[in-house]
C-alpha cells in the first residue's frame, strides 16, 4: 500500500501539470511579495520592490513623449532602461492595467515561455524535461523576484533551437530576433544558423523579422525620433561595456586575483573557444553536437556578459540543465549538476547564511563558478567528438 502511494506521488510530481502549477505558485508568490513588500531606498530616495517592472512600464511613456529612453528618471525608478525602443512599445500593454495585475502577468509570461521552451525540446524523454524544469525552478524564482526578462529570453532561445531542429525556420528566426530586441546579447544565437541547411532562407527570415521589429515603433512616432532613440541606445551600450564586469568570468577573475583584466582580451578568448567547435563541420549532423552547442551558447552568453547578475543565470542554468540531463549518466555529471544547483541556484536564497552570501559569494562572483567549469567541460567534450552520434545518445540510460 505504501509503495503504491509513493508511486502515485512520484507520478504526480513527474507531470507537466504539477510543474506548471509549481511555476504558477512561484509567479504569484514572487509578484505579490514584490508588490506588497513596501519601499526600499537608493541614494536616500524611496523606490518599490518591483522597480524593474516600472522601468519597463515607464519606457513606453518616455517613448511616445519623445524623451530619451536611456536617461535616468529618478522620480520614477532607479537604474536605467537598457532595452530596445521596440520592447518599450510592446510593453505599452501594461500601461492599461494596474501594477498588481501587470506584475503577475509579466512574470507569468516569463514562466510560461520558459516552460514551453523546455517542453519543446526534441529527442528528450518527457521525464527528462520535467527533471530539467524542476532543476530550473529555484533559479527561476530568483529571476521572478526581480521582474526581469531572463525567463522570457531563455524560453525564446530554446523555442528558436527547437524550431531549427524541426525545420521551422520562419518562427525559429523570429524567436532569435525577438531576443535581440530584448537584450542585445541574444544575437550570439545566430551562430545556430551555421548548424542547419537552408542557411539562406534562415538569414532571409531573420533579416525580414529584424526590419519589421526595428521599424515597429514607427506606428507611434516619426522616423527621426526613432533613429535618435536607436542612437541613444547604442551610446548606452557602449558606455555600459566600460563600466562593469558583472557576475561573470571577468568578475570572478578580477575579484579573486585583484587584477583588472582587459575586457576585450577576455571576451576574445571566450569567443575563440565558442567558435572553435564550429570547425568540426562533419559533426553538424550530430544531434548530440548541436545540443551541446545549445548548452554552450546559453552558458556563454551569461558568463562572458559584463552585465551579468544573479537573475540572469536562469539562462545559463538552462544550458547546464540541458547538458546535465542528456546523454549518459556519470558521477562527474551528477557532481557538477549538484555543484551548480548549490552554488549558483541556492546561493542567493536564505539557505545560505547572510554573512557567507554577502561577504563571500557576491563579492567574489562565485555564483558564476559552476557555470564556468561546466562550460569548459562542454567545450572539451565538443572538441573530442570524432564520429557522428545517434539520436538516442541524447536520452539518459
Amino acid at each position: 500500500m505504501r509503495h503504491g502511494k509513493l508511486k502515485g506521488v512520484k507520478k504526480l510530481i513527474l507531470s507537466y501539470n504539477f510543474v506548471l502549477i509549481l511555476y504558477l505558485v512561484f509567479v504569484l508568490f514572487a509578484s505579490l511579495q514584490s508588490y506588497f513588500l513596501g519601499t526600499k531606498f537608493f541614494n536616500d530616495i524611496a523606490y518599490t520592490h518591483y522597480n524593474n517592472f516600472l522601468i519597463f512600464k515607464y519606457s513606453f511613456i518616455h517613448l511616445i513623449e519623445n524623451q530619451n529612453l536611456y536617461l535616468p528618471f529618478p522620480n520614477e525608478h532607479f537604474d536605467l532602461y537598457k532595452y530596445s525602443p521596440t520592447f518599450a512599445l510592446l510593453f505599452g500593454f501594461f500601461q492599461l492595467i494596474p501594477d498588481s495585475i501587470g506584475i503577475i502577468l509579466w512574470n507569468f509570461l516569463n514562466a510560461y515561455v520558459l516552460f514551453l521552451g523546455i517542453r519543446s525540446l526534441p529527442n528528450f524523454q518527457e521525464n527528462q524535461k520535467i527533471y530539467m524544469l524542476l532543476f530550473l525552478s529555484i533559479e527561476f524564482m530568483t529571476s521572478l523576484q526581480n521582474q526581469q526578462s531572463n525567463g522570457l529570453m531563455a524560453g525564446l532561445l530554446l523555442l528558436s533551437f527547437s524550431g531549427f531542429e524541426k525545420n521551422q525556420y520562419f518562427t525559429a528566426s523570429l524567436y532569435i530576433v525577438l531576443t535581440v530586441f530584448i537584450k542585445i546579447f541574444g544575437a550570439v544565437f545566430f551562430l545556430l544558423l551555421l548548424l542547419y541547411p537552408n542557411k539562406t532562407r534562415s538569414v532571409g527570415y531573420s533579416f525580414m523579422w529584424a526590419v519589421i521589429l526595428f521599424i515597429l515603433p514607427l506606428i507611434l512616432l516619426p522616423f527621426s525620433q526613432l533613429a535618435e532613440q536607436y542612437s541613444n541606445w547604442y551610446q548606452l551600450l557602449i558606455s555600459d561595456h566600460s563600466a562593469s564586469v558583472g557576475t561573470s568570468v571577468m568578475g570572478l577573475m578580477q575579484s579573486i586575483l585583484s587584477i583588472t583584466f582587459n575586457k576585450l582580451i577576455v571576451l576574445s578568448a571566450g569567443l575563440f573557444f565558442l567558435l572553435l567547435p564550429l570547425l568540426l563541420i562533419n559533426q553538424y549532423k550530430s544531434k548530440k553536437f548541436r545540443f551541446s552547442m545549445l548548452s554552450m551558447l546559453l552558458i556563454w552568453m551569461v558568463i562572458f556578459n559584463h552585465k551579468a547578475e544573479s537573475p540572469t543565470y536562469i539562462i545559463a542554468i538552462s544550458g547546464v540543465a540541458i547538458w546535465g540531463f542528456s546523454g549518459e549518466k556519470s558521477w562527474m555529471k551528477t557532481l557538477l549538476l549538484l555543484f551548480a544547483f548549490i552554488l549558483t541556484s541556492l546561493s542567493p536564497t536564505d539557505i545560505f547564511p547572510p554573512f557567507i552570501r554577502n561577504e563571500i559569494i557576491i563579492p567574489y562572483a562565485l555564483k558564476a563558478l559552476p557555470c564556468i567549469v561546466i562550460w569548459g567541460v562542454i567545450v572539451y567534450e565538443l572538441l573530442k567528438m570524432r564520429k557522428p552520434e545517434s539520436e538516442e545518445d541524447l536520452l539518459s540510460s
